[in-house]
């Protein structure tokens, strides 16, 4: 999904092709940059909490005995994916990997992937949780500013024509072609991006903060109801953990569209605000 946005000017004449028009405002740069490194740090020192115990579980309870929905470990020299029943071998990249020194290392993730890259819990904890307060602080303040300035009603807003199947369903073929909006058309969030944004929005990035203060024994003695809410912290740990994953699928879409749409033009526009109208 091309990065879309908001024409800002009052004249929409002016986004003929090869004009340069503002389309990001400050708050939605500031956001998204500050985002990108909160959730960069966050999964890099997550993947390092997780190599601690690389299991995961549906419950209250959860430890090596125990029955695990996810394993990433070892089956002698050999790496190993398990999900439920389907497993698959993994070595080189997952579960048994070759370090720099040419020592193979038993760890669910490689050093290259996580912060710290030696193996350090403590480190990590305090890592993930530093920037945390980061990725909680910037969504409490964008959401409210989204809303007073209008960007959530204007941009976000899916109408009841947009949910028709057919609206639906030309978007998606289109994409799969690689047909993207050109000229004026291009400043506006078609409606797969708008379900995109608004799942990050709203549930992924909520989501992580949600089964975040689940696991967090302090949080549990203030507010009880929320490790109630989540069904466990097993449950929460879990959740937190497909949370991420939709974060990093939505990155890896996002990114792949920003390439084909004109990645100069794109970035430049989320840096300055300033972006090239493309030709019809």
């Amino acid at each position: 999904m091309p990065e879309g946005g908001t024409l800002l000017e009052d004249d929409a004449d002016i986004a003929a092709p090869g004009a340069v028009v503002r389309r990001h405002r400050l708050s939605t740069r500031l956001w998204h940059w500050t985002n990108l490194a909160a959730v960069t740090v966050m999964l890099m020192s997550g993947l390092m909490i997780f190599n601690a115990h690389p299991r995961l579980y549906w419950g209250k309870f959860g430890a090596n005995p125990d029955h695990a929905w996810l394993e990433i470990g070892q089956r002698g020299a050999v790496g190993e994916l398990r999900i439920g029943d389907w497993q698959i071998e993994t070595t080189g990249v997952l579960g048994s990997f070759t370090d720099a020194h040419g020592t193979v290392q038993a760890q669910a993730f490689p050093g290259w992937m996580t912060i710290p890259t030696d193996y350090s819990l403590a480190d990590a904890r305090l890592w993930h949780l530093a920037f945390a307060w980061v990725l909680a602080v910037g969504l409490a303040a964008y959401l409210p500013w989204s809303l007073v300035n209008g960007h959530l009603r204007r941009d976000l807003h899916i109408t009841r024509a947009e949910w028709a199947p057919k609206h639906l369903w030309r978007d998606i073929t289109d994409h799969a072609r690689l047909r993207f909006p050109k000229g004026a058309a291009a400043l506006r969030y078609n409606v797969l991006q708008k379900i995109a944004y608004c799942a990050v929005l709203f549930v992924l990035l909520p989501g992580m903060i949600l089964t975040g203060l689940a696991m967090s024994p302090a949080s549990n003695a203030a507010m009880p109801f929320v490790l109630d809410l989540m069904g466990g912290r097993q449950s929460a740990r879990s959740v937190h953990f497909l949370c991420a994953l939709g974060l990093v699928l939505f990155v890896a879409v996002h990114l792949a569209m920003v390439a084909l749409a004109g990645p100069v033009n794109e970035i430049r526009a989320m840096i300055t605000g300033r972006w090239k109208v493309t030709g019809d």
